[in-house]
């Protein structure tokens, strides 16, 4: 499958929490930066990507406790092609779209690296 019609079917069938972050940043709503969704990144495909900041937002869901090794390295291979990542639980988005929105407006704001949110049960 191309990479076109992967990022299409991930779209497709997106999480609840990836939609309500989408609904977050869509249509350049925080600081008017523009971000997309299932943007691909050497191998992988990040959730929401913004290119002009490099910056890419991960929405876990509870399979990601059980993948902790995995995560780390398709972190590791986006930031060393210069992106910055941050990571959510799938509930966090859920329960706390307001926390989500400012975490993301500072990260947007700040050049630094992004930490990653505490590691929250899922």
């Amino acid at each position: 499958m191309d990479k076109v019609s992967r990022a299409r079917e991930l779209r497709r069938d997106g999480s609840r929490a990836e939609q309500i972050c989408w609904d977050l940043i869509r249509d350049r709503r925080i600081n008017g930066v523009k971000f997309r969704r299932q943007h691909p990144i050497g191998r992988y495909f990040a959730d929401f990507a913004c290119v002009s900041r490099k910056l890419v937002i991960e929405i876990d869901g509870e399979h990601h406790a059980f993948q902790v090794e995995a995560d780390a390295h398709r972190t590791a291979a986006m930031e060393r092609e210069g992106w910055r990542v941050l990571r959510f639980w799938a509930n966090e988005v859920v329960q706390n779209p307001e926390g989500i929105w400012a975490s993301i407006e500072i990260a947007l704001s700040d050049r630094s690296p992004v930490t990653p949110s505490p590691n929250l049960s899922p």
